[in-house]
């Protein structure tokens, strides 16, 4: 779908995921850890191409708050403080689609690096 648009979010506090709808009749559960370790920030995705930084130790982080940015997504409030970078409806569209290779790939370089979630 060319522009995805959420329909509901639902956050699920005691497992830590975001329950996202899709008026294409998507629905995704996407862990608040994973969220974070994707985030559109500069932070995390660096000023461009091949700067992806690897987040580590996020296992228990959590969403605290989430802001609705227009008629185009939301900004997640992390409860390790982050809170930058706007999850537009595409991407967390994108994001969820792709959850299973993107997670598997995470893991992969926390494995690689030496480093835990």
């Amino acid at each position: 779908m060319a522009n995805p648009r959420a329909t509901d979010l639902i956050l699920h506090q005691a497992s830590h995921v975001l329950e996202v709808a899709f008026d294409d009749g998507l629905r995704f559960r996407l862990p608040c850890e994973y969220l974070r370790v994707e985030s559109p920030s500069a932070e995390v995705q660096g000023h461009g191409p091949g700067q992806k930084v690897l987040v580590a130790g996020k296992r228990g982080v959590s969403v605290k708050a989430i802001e609705p940015m227009g008629n185009y997504g939301v900004l997640l409030r992390f409860d390790d403080g982050h809170d930058t970078g706007i999850f537009s409806w595409n991407l967390l569209h994108q994001l969820g689609r792709e959850y299973d290779v993107r997670w598997a790939a995470y893991l992969a370089a926390l494995d690689q690096a030496s480093l835990s979630r």
